[in-house]
């Protein structure tokens, strides 16, 4: 599952084939909606997760260690789900099956995991290791339904219409729905931190089962609308959309672009994802502000980082400029990252100018890696699974094994208030460790040769046209 830290847009690679008349002409604005809200259950509740699993499970009485190991389960088995779900919907078809049976596991296995330990209550066992067996297995299907809600549906897009056109606007309204769905966990996060100050653990789990509940409620709401107004595409459809000669994976593991874009965006989702689950920790109890803050402050990141995306949607890209911009938000994120390992808790205002350069340096970098993405894969499209497919495991294993490790190291869940009288793992793992991975992305994009004529093929068609 990715992390919800994505900016709300991203580039598109546009080059459908015009061959089946068909699915050639334009969808209509209600085709459009109606396929634009499918994935917001997905949004929503993976929003959640990595804003708040880690958070949530030490503050009920589990360890860093024994809550980390939930995560790079969940993390492992999307990873592996992401690859087999691809491949299997990509042979059987039936993208709405798939879809409505990741949302059935998905809404199941997320109150099952923030609802309290449904198999500590079957089996009659409340100790700590069986607690943190029956979370592991929760978050391992909620991953591998979240992975085939999320393959189903980005499947979809080719086999509903071969028009250029409608193509960005079915990734527009989706990507568009996945800020809707952000912002409106923080703001029901927000409500319920504000006028629920818990302290109990009893009390805790209320405040997340209210989060929970209510994100799956408006997340299967969206998905209902999504599954009625959406037509299945037709057997003939999905023959033509779905059956292609592969490149081999020898192919791509021949090319230093690879390497190297794999690299770009392993380090990314890192800078991104670590540091926006440990984010909670760092606020709380580092920084000591309001419960309020676990809304407010990765609300403002979004936020910034949405508007900052759709500024980038207008830009002529070239090969440098990708390279330069890339280079710009890891910069960024250098300083942003120095200044959330340095910032004292009597400061702690201050994190709200950070939540804004953090933002605009996640959308800087995220944009810009996911274009590399696109460059890598060009016209090339029969392998293009294989690409995203690998790069997504890589993202998903590195970002639970980095996690596990971060938090195996971590004795107790007490922040540090100043950085001059006691060291923070959180603080690390909030700043400096994504700084350094910031870093080492940005001299990895130094060493790539971006031809432009890869950038005006494959980037010519800006999303928001």
């Amino acid at each position: 599952m990715k992390g919800n830290t994505d900016p709300p847009f991203a580039m598109v690679n546009e080059n459908g084939n015009e061959n089946d008349g068909s699915i050639a002409e334009p969808l209509g604005r209600r085709s459009v909606f109606f396929y634009g809200v499918g994935h917001m259950l997905n949004d929503i509740t993976s929003a959640c997760w990595f804003t708040y699993l880690l958070l949530f499970l030490t503050d009920i009485g589990l360890s860093p260690r024994d809550a980390a190991i939930v995560m790079l389960s969940g993390q492992v088995a999307d990873g592996f789900a992401t690859v087999f779900s691809g491949e299997l919907i990509d042979r059987f078809g039936h993208f709405k099956i798939w879809h409505f049976g990741g949302t059935v596991l998905v809404a199941i296995s997320f109150s099952s995991v923030f609802g309290g330990c449904l198999l500590c209550k079957i089996l009659g066992i409340d100790s700590l290791t069986m607690q943190t067996i029956g979370y592991s297995i929760f978050a391992a299907i909620f991953n591998v339904g979240w992975a085939a809600t999320q393959v189903s549906h980005m499947s979809m897009v080719n086999c509903m219409t071969s028009n250029s056109t409608s193509r960005v606007a079915l990734a527009s309204c989706r990507n568009a729905f996945t800020m809707v769905a952000n912002l409106t966990l923080y703001a029901i996060a927000l409500v319920v931190f504000s006028l629920d100050h818990a302290k109990t653990a009893v009390n805790i789990e209320n405040q997340y089962r209210m989060i929970a509940y209510s994100a799956i409620f408006i997340g299967c709401c969206f998905v209902g609308i999504f599954l009625i107004g959406t037509k299945e595409p037709s057997l003939k459809r999905q023959s033509l959309c779905l059956n292609y000669t592969k490149i081999s994976w020898a192919h791509w593991f021949k090319k230093l672009l690879y390497y190297q874009v794999a690299l770009v965006y392993m380090l990314t989702r890192l800078v991104t994802n670590v540091s926006q689950a440990l984010l909670a920790f760092y606020v709380i109890n580092d920084l000591q502000m309001n419960q309020s803050s676990k809304a407010l402050v990765p609300a403002i990141i979004y936020i910034s980082s949405f508007f900052v995306s759709v500024i980038l949607q207008e830009i002529k890209w070239t090969g440098w400029r990708l390279k330069i911009f890339f280079t710009a938000g890891a910069v960024l994120w250098i300083f942003s990252g120095a200044g959330i390992f340095i910032l004292p808790s009597n400061l702690h205002n201050f994190m709200y100018l950070l939540s804004v350069t953090t933002g605009v340096a996640n959308a800087l970098m995220t944009v810009t890696g996911i274009s590399m993405e696109s460059i890598l894969v060009g016209e090339d499209l029969d392998g293009c699974a294989f690409v995203y497919g690998s790069l997504s495991f890589l993202d998903k294993i590195s970002c639970g094994i980095a996690l596990y490790i971060l938090e195996s190291y971590q004795d107790s869940v007490t922040g540090c208030h100043d950085i001059r009288g006691c060291q923070s793992l959180t603080r690390y793992g909030s700043g400096l460790i994504p700084a350094v991975c910031a870093f080492l992305g940005a001299l990895v994009t130094y060493t790539i040769d971006i031809h432009e004529t890869s950038v005006k093929k494959t980037l010519a068609e800006p999303l928001l046209a």
